[in-house]
């Protein structure tokens, strides 16, 4: 019982095995081409089920949709003889199986042969470009040529290529790298520029100043010295003008004067005789001459009251000095 199954299990599996030699289906996103012993026999469109010659018929399949094509980047020189990494994106569609079978072989052939064809339309455009030009409006004007050289060269090989696009055009890593030091040591050179000017400036800025200075300095000195000339004049004036009103009154208010200074609690001590002319004013009292009366006059100073004030010349009462004076 279990051998009949075997057996019966063996002869599904060859009379399916036959049948797939003689039949075969396409399906709503495919077309097939029949080849018999190397010559393309047929072309099936439309999907369904379909027979062929067991052991001599081969049915090789093409998509209906549309392949993407996107090769390796590869560098290309360009017009200006920089170097760049461009990265391609092809969508294509076969069109023509029997035609894309002579050309080419299978897919895996047309897609290498069709990187080809972008490539050197690719080459052959951008190796008359600058680089500027890929970073204006220029760039669509070289996409539009790259595309339609690749559309007229695509129907030989029964494509219908749909769209060619630059996915990455960048610099190598090395020149990216070189332009970087180059752009970084540019910059360097005009902060060093800058700074420089700006120092130059800073000292242009300091010179003015400092001349400025001395020139205000050097004018209010002068007029300092002539405010202070015209104040000394004006003193040596009024003093002049007092001496001549009443020498004696004068001689008597500078004696003052030099007692409080010299006579002051900070002074270093002085050693004087009691018959010092340094001491007459203290000793004697003072003596008023041109007419002028010493009424009121005590031992620290004089008034003009009029009464008990003793005669011109006399001495003004006070103790005699004894031993040395202290300050």
């Amino acid at each position: 019982m279990k051998r009949a199954g075997f057996i019966a299990l063996g002869v599904g599996i060859l009379l399916v095995a036959f049948a797939s030699s003689f039949a075969f289906t396409v399906q709503q996103t495919q077309r097939a081409l029949v080849v018999r012993l190397g010559m393309p026999i047929a072309i099936h469109d439309q999907p369904g089920l379909y027979f062929k010659a067991p052991f001599i018929d081969t049915v090789i399949y093409f998509e209906r949709r549309l392949i993407s094509l996107e090769p390796p980047a590869e560098q290309i020189i360009l017009g200006d003889q920089k170097r760049i990494e461009v990265s391609t994106y092809t969508r294509f569609r076969i069109t023509d199986p029997l035609a894309f079978y002579q050309a080419v072989g299978g897919v895996e052939q047309g897609q290498s042969r069709l990187a080809q064809i972008v490539s050197s339309a690719v080459r052959r455009e951008l190796g008359q470009a600058k680089l500027v030009d890929l970073l204006s409006t220029e760039r669509d004007r070289i996409i539009d040529k790259i595309r339609n050289e690749v559309i007229e060269r695509g129907r030989s090989l029964g494509v219908d290529v749909v769209d060619v696009r630059l996915l990455r055009a960048d610099l190598p890593a090395e020149t990216s790298q070189a332009i970087y030091d180059r752009m970084k040591s540019e910059r360097q050179r005009e902060a060093k520029e800058l700074r420089a000017q700006g120092f130059e400036w800073a000292q242009e800025i300091q010179a003015r100043a400092d001349r400025q200075r001395t020139v205000i300095l050097a004018e209010a000195q002068q007029k300092s010295k002539v405010a202070r000339g015209e104040a000394d004049a004006k003193a040596s004036q009024i003093l002049g003008e007092a001496y001549d009103h009443s020498p004696a009154f004068y001689t008597f208010l500078r004696t003052q004067q030099t007692y409080r200074q010299t006579l002051a609690g900070a002074s270093p001590m002085l050693l004087l005789s009691p018959d010092a002319d340094f001491l007459g004013a203290l000793t004697r009292g003072p003596t008023l001459a041109d007419g002028m009366s010493a009424t009121g006059m005590s031992a620290t100073g004089m008034s003009a009251t009029g009464s008990g004030a003793p005669a011109k010349g006399t001495p003004l009462p006070g103790p005699a000095p004894t031993g040395t004076p202290k300050p």
